[in-house]
């Protein structure tokens, strides 16, 4: 190997586990980089472990005593002999304290700064961050509410209904609507316990709760350098109780202009902050007009739609930001090209989604033309009960949006997944409802369809 092919890092320690771990080590080994695995004896068997360079076992099946465990993965970095970290997403993907310690130890940490994790973890502070940077935000709090009186002038200003959410909060949690001032005491209240509860801070915000936008992301890029893009969008309005099911890319209710208009103005505001590395600003998106919703500060699930019609490596790109390479993408030749959806797949009853963990006897991953599937799992594979459901990503590709939906129609029923129960029969009926078809839905469509769907089948 030449000097100028030498890797620009020897070795990463993978702090994840599952379809991620498995994505950063096929990115790690095109590189020429070497990897490391950490895992729990839950997942002593998984396909992260068999794939990697070398692999450290870091504690018990729960997730506090070994992917949250900071001490033991600083210890397998330091025994293993690791250049830098790469988080993946979840667990510790967006703790500031584990990013400083990563960097304190002298390890690079394949992720944004800690100062822009802490400033877009807290959603309050996030809201303020980049309304002062010129985003657009929904109207409501300007900050933290502090008592049922001054939420009862928030409302009262913002018009019902309003939507209270968790400064800290993600996946839905501690998140209350209410439509009118009766029901805000028992809501506040009911939000605050249930923020604590969940992320150890009742701190609380009240916005305009919007009746049917739709879910628009921004895959945004920034390097050492002071340079900054965005890959476009993906609309990820097929949710239940917040959580994603499908995305697409591009949305198929943005015009050109609006695509154009919010991407530049996303990459501007990451410029000004100085981010490094990737990043999502989501927005919620209601007649013709956008709204902050929050920042991730790490490589979502949903990356490889952006992948597809971009044809870039995200993670490889983030391993080279991190390294302090230059983005090699700028405006000018980055091109959006076709359609992508992908499904997520979990291990969950497709009626009454309750987990369905246990043995994969019989498993088969569809193929062809632009299909892609994204897993860790194998025949003989045993869903561990310990950690998320999703078992696999199910991603299509083709010239335009009718083309992708009858690919995925395809790709779905060549898959096999036998011994468990998964939401492939859910996936397979979302592709059937002539709103998905035509585009025409937003985040309350879902839930409102499978609630009639449930009630006629009672």
């Amino acid at each position: 190997m030449t000097t100028k092919d030498k890797p620009l890092f020897n070795k990463i320690l993978i702090a994840n586990r599952g379809e991620i771990a498995l994505r950063i080590i096929r990115a790690c080994r095109e590189m020429g980089i070497g990897s490391v695995a950490v895992h729990s004896t839950a997942d002593a068997n998984s396909m992260a472990v068999r794939m990697a360079d070398e692999s450290v076992c870091i504690g018990p099946p729960q997730g506090k005593d070994s992917y949250l465990n900071i001490p033991a993965i600083l210890t397998a970095a330091a025994v293993t002999g690791v250049d830098a970290i790469h988080p993946g997403y979840g667990f510790l993907s967006e703790n500031a304290e584990f990013a400083r310690m990563i960097e304190e130890h002298g390890f690079t940490f394949i992720g944004p700064r800690p100062e822009h994790i802490d400033s877009m973890g807290d959603k309050v502070v996030a809201k303020k961050t980049v309304m002062a940077l010129g985003l657009p935000v929904v109207p409501g709090s300007d900050g933290a509410v502090e008592s049922v009186d001054e939420g009862l002038k928030i409302c009262e200003n913002a018009g019902y209904p309003v939507i209270i959410k968790a400064a800290s909060g993600g996946g839905g949690k501690g998140m209350q609507v209410v439509r009118n001032a009766e029901a805000f005491q028992e809501a506040f209240t009911t939000a605050r316990r249930e923020a604590e509860a969940n992320f150890g801070d009742s701190t609380i915000y009240i916005e305009k709760y919007l009746e049917k936008p739709r879910h628009i992301e921004i895959q945004v890029f920034g390097d050492k350098h002071g340079n900054a893009i965005h890959l476009g969008e993906r609309d990820c309005s097929i949710q239940r109780r917040h959580q994603k099911l499908v995305e697409e890319a591009p949305s198929p209710c943005l015009t050109e202009e609006e695509r154009n208009d919010i991407g530049s103005l996303a990459a501007d505001v990451i410029r000004k902050m100085g981010y490094v590395g990737a990043g999502t600003i989501e927005f919620l998106y209601e007649g013709g007009e956008f709204f902050f919703m929050e920042m991730n500060t790490r490589i979502q699930v949903e990356h490889p739609v952006t992948e597809m019609i971009t044809g870039i490596d995200l993670i490889a790109e983030q391993i080279r930001v991190a390294a302090g390479k230059k983005l090699r993408l700028n405006k000018e030749n980055i091109r959006l090209r076709g359609h992508a959806i992908e499904v997520r797949i979990n291990a969950e009853d497709p009626d009454t989604f309750m987990p369905s963990p246990g043995m994969i006897t019989q498993f088969h991953a569809p193929g062809g033309l632009g299909v892609r599937f994204d897993s860790a799992i194998y025949a003989g594979y045993a869903i561990p009960p310990y950690y998320d459901s999703m078992v696999g990503k199910l991603i299509v590709h083709a010239r335009n949006r009718e083309e992708a939906i009858r690919r995925l129609r395809r790709a779905i029923v060549e898959t096999v997944i036998d011994g468990i129960k998964t939401t492939l029969p859910l996936h397979e009926w979302i592709l059937e409802q002539e709103a998905f078809n035509t585009g025409d839905y937003d985040i309350h469509w879902l839930e409102k369809k499978l609630e009639a769907k449930n009630s006629e089948a009672k």
